[in-house]
Formats: C-alpha cells, structure tokens, sequence
C-alpha cells in the first residue's frame, strides 16, 4: 500500500545550544515530523532528552513530535513523555518484555504506538503485534549515536516488513533511523520506507530545506 513520505529530521544531530531555533528552523525547511531520541544511558551508552524537552519542542513548533524511547523499562515513561507532547512514541522491542501491554498504553496515554527493532533483531518480534502499531522503526544503525555509516542489510528488512504488512491489509507507517541521506533515501523508500530520520544529514547542511527537499525526491 503507497504511503506518504515523510522527513522526520534527528534533533539528536541539532546545535543543542539553540534547540527551540533549530526546531522551528526544520519547521520552516519542510520537515513534516521531528524526532527526539530519548536515551538513558544504560540501553545505550548516552544520554539525551527528558521529558521537559520534549515539553519545549511542543511549545516550540507545530510539528507532530516523534520520540524514540532507547531506554529500558520504558513503561515507566510513557505517560510523562506523552503529556510532555509525544505524538508519536517508539519502544524497542528488546527492551518490553510485555510489548502488547506497553503499545496499548502508549495508545491509551494518547499518542501513536510503535515499535524499533535494532539491526540484528529479527521481524518475528514484532509480527504478533502488528496489528497493534501505527509504526515500525527500522534502525539501519546500532542505536546510541549519530553520524554512523548505513547497514545496507536494512534494506531487505524493509522490504520483507512492508511485504508482511501488505499481506495482512496493514497501511503502517515504516520508519528508518540511520544514515540516511540522499544517497540512499530512494532505495529505502522503494524499499518500502515512508519515514525517513535524518539527523546529521539535514543539521550538518547550511540549507536544511534543500537537504530535506533531497530526501523526499
């Protein structure tokens, strides 16, 4: 099923010094989502955002929210993130061992439920649930970082979701985080992508919108 494309840049790639202007700096280039990489230091090596971050780029632009939760025990969480302005909120699946239960208090807190799978985590962990998500989180990178080089293995992830996707009548979004760029953007959507997370591409360019209109062509 054909989806629209959407760029979500990676505030994660931003000049933190001047968040709320680089929010609405994506805002005025054409981004249709931002994405917030929430780390703890302990599902990954990092740590980043909070809650009364996510509550500043709410106030900040008009752009849905989409915020990737690489922490352990996110339940804990959710409810915070989403009344911070989360609209859209990702859980790894190696990190919820009652995954059903967690989507379905993601979609009771009041935003989207979606699932990230890490590069070597097979889709079989998110087949029971598709059902359940809006969203499928392809990393075609390790998570934790930004500016790492694309494993091209995520492309046959893509295709192989989008496939199972298609065949249970699911128009999901499927989203991937991990360098992407204009060199690749068209193969992953072809692939079946409509999501693409671009962090250190558009922040690392002088013209975001010109970054960002790359992508989406």
């Amino acid at each position: 099923m054909s989806q629209q494309t959407l760029i979500a840049p990676s505030l994660l790639s931003a000049d933190f010094g001047r968040l709320t202007d680089e929010v609405r700096a994506i805002e005025r280039a054409g981004a249709d989502l931002a994405h917030l990489d929430v780390m703890d230091g302990r599902f990954v090596p990092n740590i980043t955002f909070g809650p009364a971050v996510v509550a500043a780029m709410k106030r900040s632009t008009a752009l849905p929210l989409d915020v990737h939760l690489m922490i352990v025990e996110p339940e804990r969480h959710i409810d915070a993130f989403v009344a911070a302005g989360a609209d859209r909120v990702s859980v790894h699946a190696e990190t919820c061992p009652h995954l059903h239960r967690t989507l379905q208090q993601i979609r009771r807190a009041g935003a989207m439920p979606a699932v990230a799978l890490n590069p070597s985590t097979p889709l079989c962990m998110v087949e029971e649930v598709l059902g359940e998500v809006g969203m499928v989180l392809v990393m075609s990178v390790n998570p934790g970082f930004g500016g790492q080089a694309f494993i091209e293995s995520a492309l046959d992830k893509i295709r192989r979701l989008r496939a199972m996707a298609d065949a249970r009548g699911l128009s999901i979004d499927i989203e991937v985080d991990g360098g992407v760029s204009d060199k690749n953007a068209s193969l992953l959507l072809s692939a079946g992508a409509n999501v693409l997370v671009a962090g250190s591409y558009v922040f690392g360019q002088s013209d975001y919108a010109a970054a960002i209109a790359s992508l989406r062509a």
